[in-house]
């Protein structure tokens, strides 16, 4: 009985310490938000609200354009992360319920190309996007990485634990492949698409490198790259930066509050199969 308290005692304080560590850096940007930038790097530290905020975001707006700036992450982080869902349960369904020659093989590239670094193709795309004139342009920004290879293993993964038997017995009741994906399919994969959606959403929200290189102007700059023009300045306000982070978090939080009861679930479905 005392091994055991003694057990959840230590689990407890571990716990608190990973929520601690985990939960700082945001508490500390929400404050560095709301006071001036001499303040922020204080010794000893300013731990509580000021009342710069509304100057800070003021000052912000007149940065970078908080609108134009939050509009582009938005549109192109929805549509990016539709798109990609779409692309990426179809083919995790085709390499999860088909056979075909060189499905292994296939399967098999879209892995190793996980294993690539990103930054080895941003030139070979570049030079395509320039040749094609997308360059400075929404369609630049979300089409390059729209088959993304993990999202692509991830709905195959979840879709390989939905019963072959339920689909030949949809089958043999005359439903089309058409009508097994969405009737069958898509129901049974709710948890896989919401953590998909969720990490995708991460992915292009957080999305830097390529948008700083495809961006042509400040006009279709998305929010991390907008943060990142401040840094060029003189002199850094890291009041208005800390701002910046904080209302550069709300979105992505919002979202993951959205379709948290089913993201744990899909992220473990992959390791289910029948």
């Amino acid at each position: 009985m005392v091994a055991k308290r003694v057990r959840v005692s230590i689990t407890t304080l571990i716990l608190l310490i990973g929520s601690f560590i985990s939960l700082f850096p945001f508490y500390w940007a929400i404050i560095g938000g709301t006071n001036e930038s001499g303040k922020i790097f204080a010794k000893p530290p300013v731990l509580l609200p000021g009342n710069q905020l509304f100057e800070n975001i003021r000052n912000l707006n007149e940065s970078i354009g908080i609108g134009r700036v939050m509009f582009n992450s938005l549109f192109v982080t929805i549509v990016y992360t539709i798109l990609a869902l779409v692309v990426s349960t179809m083919a995790g369904y085709v390499f999860a319920k088909f056979n075909f020659k060189g499905k292994t093989v296939i399967f098999g590239i879209f892995l190793l190309s996980m294993m690539i670094p990103y930054h080895a193709i941003v030139i070979p795309v570049f030079k395509m996007m320039a040749a094609w004139g997308w360059l400075g342009t929404y369609k630049a920004l979300i089409l390059p990485n729209i088959a993304y290879p993990f999202a692509i293993f991830l709905m195959r993964q979840n879709m390989m634990a939905v019963p072959n038997a339920m689909m030949e017995a949809g089958r043999i009741d005359g439903v089309s492949e058409w009508g097994l994906f969405t009737k069958i399919i898509l129901p049974s994969s709710k948890p896989a698409l919401a953590a998909t959606a969720i990490y995708l959403f991460m992915y292009q929200w957080n999305n830097f490198l390529w948008p700083l290189i495809s961006a042509t102007s400040e006009d279709m700059y998305t929010m991390p790259v907008a943060l990142s023009s401040l840094f060029g300045l003189s002199r850094i306000d890291y009041g208005q930066v800390m701002a910046g982070v904080t209302l550069a978090t709300f979105p992505i939080i919002l979202f993951f509050l959205m379709l948290q009861k089913y993201f744990i679930q899909g992220m473990l479905g992959s390791s289910v199969k029948e």
